[in-house]
C-alpha cells in the first residue's frame, strides 16, 4: 500500500508549479533546571506540561499563531517552528523582500524565547545544545529518574524510560520496537578521547552481561534510543519550484551534508566523557540501527530477506536526477517488485530505485487506527516507511494531496508544519542546523 500511495502522490504532483518562495526553520531546544546552591544543572522533564499550554494557545489563535511548539523524543526537549512559512504572504523575491524576511526570522526567534520564558520556572532555562553532556549519568533530571534495565522498554543500564517524552506513544514505542526487532539492545561505541590522565586502556566494567559483551575497549558505551534521538538540531525548509528542481537541489546539496556536519560539529561529550568524535551522526546511526544479525551480515540469511549494508539512519545511496544516474555506480539492495511497479507507473528510474531501497525496511511503529486507508488519498503507509529512513537526503510526502508540495531537506528531522509537501528530500548532516528547500519540490538542509 505504501508504494501505491507514493505512485499516486508522485503522479498527482509531478506537473505542479509553485513560484512563491516559502521557507521555514525548526529549532530544537533543551530545557534545564539550575541548582545554584549545589552548582548542578539537570534536565527538566517539563516538555509535556509546557506543550499542553502551547496547544491550548494554538487552538484558540488558529492561523494567527506566530509560533508552533511540538514535542521531541526526550521529555526535556521541545521544538519550535514559525506558525506560517516565511514568505507565505509575499509573491516577490526582490531585495526588500529578502531583507524583510531576515528581520522576520530574527523577531520570530526572539518571540519563541519570550513565550517559553513566560512558562519556565525561575531556575529553568531554554538552551540550544546538541547533546546534554551528562546524559546517562546518575541524578541528571528533575524529577529524578533512575535507570531500571529489567523493567524498561530498552533494557538500558544508563537511561530511564522516564527521560523519553510521554505525551505521545510513538517515542517510547519506537525505541522499544527497534530493540525488539534487533533481538538485542541498541549499541553505540564512541571512541574515548585519550588525554594525559585517561586510563590506557580505557575499560568499563558492567554487571550486565549483554553490555559487557557489546562495550568496546577505549570506547564510551551507549545503549538507548535517547542517546541518539535525544540530541537536538536546527532545520530549515525552503520551497523549490517543481519536482525536477527539487531533485536537482537534492543532488547538488548531497556533497554538502558531510561538510556541514564538520562545520557544525558540537557534540564532543557523551555520558560525561570526552570523546574522540565531535559529531552526533555516528551515534545516531548506531543507536537507530534496527537490523537483525542476519541483515547486518553477522549471520547467514535464514529468516530475513535482505543483507542490508547500512543502518536506517545513514548516508544516501543514490542521486535522484536522471542526468546523474551514471554516478549511481555502487550496487544497492532494493525491493525489485516495488521497483518494477513504480517504473511501470512512470516514476523516473533513480527515484524508483531510491524508494524501493527504503521499502526493504519494516516500519518502526504502526497505528491500528491507520491500517485501513484509501491509497488514492492517504499517504500514511508510505510515510510510515519514508519518515523512519533517516538519510543524509530523503524524499518525503504529505497527507494533503490537493495542496501538496515537494521538499528536500539537509537535516536529521523531517520538516513538519512548514507548508504541506508531497515530496520532500531531507539532507541529514550536521549537528546543529538544517536548511531545506520546499515547493512542489522542497529541500531541507540540516546541520
Amino acid at each position: 500500500h505504501g508504494i501505491k500511495q507514493f505512485i499516486h502522490i508522485y503522479n498527482h504532483n509531478k506537473h505542479r508549479i509553485d513560484r512563491c518562495f516559502k521557507w521555514g526553520d525548526e529549532i530544537e531546544y533543551v530545557i534545564v533546571r539550575f541548582d545554584h546552591k549545589n552548582k548542578r544543572v539537570r534536565l527538566s522533564l517539563r516538555a509535556k506540561d509546557i506543550l499542553d499550554i502551547m496547544y491550548d494557545r494554538e487552538e484558540r489563535e488558529g492561523v494567527n499563531r506566530q509560533v508552533l511548539w511540538r514535542p521531541e523524543y526526550g521529555g526535556y526537549q521541545i521544538e519550535a517552528t514559525p506558525g506560517q512559512p516565511y514568505g507565505h504572504n509575499n509573491e516577490g523575491n526582490g531585495d526588500y523582500f529578502m531583507h524583510n524576511l531576515f528581520n522576520t526570522v530574527e523577531e520570530n526567534m526572539k518571540l519563541r524565547r519570550r513565550e517559553m520564558y513566560e512558562l519556565l520556572d525561575e531556575d529553568e532555562a531554554l538552551i540550544c545544545m546538541t547533546n546534554y553532556p551528562r546524559l546517562g549519568n546518575e541524578d541528571i533530571s528533575v524529577p529524578f529518574c533512575r535507570a531500571d534495565p529489567l523493567n524498561s522498554t530498552t533494557g538500558s543500564i544508563f537511561a530511564s524510560d522516564g527521560l523519553t517524552y510521554t505525551g505521545h506513544p510513538r517515542y517510547i514505542k519506537t525505541g522499544q520496537n527497534i530493540v525488539e526487532r534487533r533481538g538485542r539492545k541498541t549499541v553505540a561505541n564512541v571512541p574515548i578521547f585519550k588525554d594525559t590522565k585517561t586510563p590506557d586502556p580505557f575499560i568499563e566494567i558492567f554487571n550486565d552481561k549483554e553490555s559487557s559483551r557489546a562495550a568496546k575497549v577505549d570506547h564510551i558505551y551507549l545503549d538507548a534510543g535517547v542517546f541518539g534521538m535525544g540530541m537536538c538540531c536546527l532545520q530549515v525548509t525552503l520551497q523549490a519550484t517543481n519536482v525536477n528542481e527539487a531533485m536537482v537541489l537534492n543532488d547538488q546539496l548531497a556533497p554538502l551534508a558531510p561538510i556541514m556536519m564538520a562545520l557544525s560539529a558540537a557534540t564532543p561529550i557523551f555520558r560525561g566523557y570526552l570523546s574522540d568524535r565531535d559529531c552526533r551522526w555516528e551515534v545516531l546511526s548506531n543507536i537507530m540501527d534496527d537490523r537483525t544479525l542476519e541483515e547486518s551480515g553477522e549471520k547467514p540469511l535464514k529468516h530475513n530477506k535482505y543483507r542490508i549494508h547500512k543502518s536506517r539512519y545513514a548516508p544516501i545511496n543514490t542521486y535522484l536526477c536522471e542526468s546523474n544516474a551514471k554516478y549511481n555506480d555502487n550496487p544497492i539492495v532494493y525491493n525489485k517488485e516495488y521497483y518494477d511497479e513504480m517504473i511501470n507507473a512512470g516514476v523516473p528510474q533513480p527515484l524508483a530505485q531510491h524508494i524501493a531501497y527504503l521499502f526493504i525496511r519494516d516500519p518502526t511503529i504502526t497505528y491500528r487506527e491507520k491500517l485501513d486507508q484509501i491509497d488514492e488519498t492517504d499517504c500514511d503507509h508510505f510515510e510510515n516507511i519514508q519518515s523512519t529512513n533517516w538519510q543524509t537526503m530523503s524524499v518525503r510526502s504529505s497527507i494533503i494531496f490537493d495542496k501538496a508540495s515537494h521538499r528536500q531537506s539537509l537535516s536529521d528531522k523531517y520538516p513538519r508544519k512548514i507548508g504541506v509537501a508531497a515530496l520532500n528530500t531531507i539532507i541529514m548532516g550536521a549537528n546543529g542546523a538544517n536548511w531545506s528547500f520546499n515547493t512542489m519540490a522542497s529541500l531541507t538542509f540540516v546541520a
